[in-house]
């Protein structure tokens, strides 16, 4: 549960501010680049309601999401 709670941390800040994330938060580069234009793309209207409603949002658009940011959920347990 935390290792998914980080990635949606780092989805969601990645999202905000790439500088903020880098002092902030640790995580990899790799999977904040994997999801952010995602993030960016389906769940724009959501970033501001949390990490759970972010994911829930990449999941709802699984279909749709990059193969290298549904790696980045299943890496995650999610």
């Amino acid at each position: 549960m935390r290792k998914s709670l980080l990635a949606l941390t780092l989805l969601s800040i990645s999202v905000s501010s790439n500088a903020a994330f880098a002092q902030q938060r640790s995580g990899t580069a790799d999977e904040q680049k994997a999801c952010t234009r995602d993030v960016q793309k389906f769940c724009r209207p959501v970033i501001d309601q949390g990490d759970f409603t972010i994911l829930a949002c990449l999941k709802e658009n699984r279909s749709k999401i990059s193969p290298a940011c549904n790696q980045v959920l299943k890496n995650n347990g999610q």
